[in-house]
């Protein structure tokens, strides 16, 4: 759970990132409080939207090292967002 400033930050980053005009590509991943195996899917940020990670590659780059104590999650595959396409007025790419 995130409190009001820690949700303005995530806020800022991700419009940030979404934007595009300086970011040339980002990961987005979600993660669930479950215990004891939390949940987790990801999302590659490029062309002003999220897509989904590839599910193995993402589960790779998630798993610890060996001999390392870490939390195991896991991992899914990350739903598709349907993204709404701007009309010209309102394209901050116009």
């Amino acid at each position: 759970m995130l409190d009001e400033d820690s949700y303005a930050v995530l806020r800022t980053l991700m419009v940030f990132a979404l934007e595009g005009s300086t970011v040339r590509s980002a990961i987005l991943v979600a993660t669930t409080a479950a215990k004891p195996h939390p949940r987790t899917c990801g999302w590659t940020v490029h062309s002003g939207w999220l897509h989904p990670m590839d599910t193995a590659a993402f589960r790779h780059a998630v798993s610890p090292c060996p001999g390392v104590s870490a939390v195991q999650r896991e991992v899914y595959g990350a739903p598709t967002l349907p993204q709404i396409p701007y009309t010209d007025e309102e394209s901050p790419r116009a």
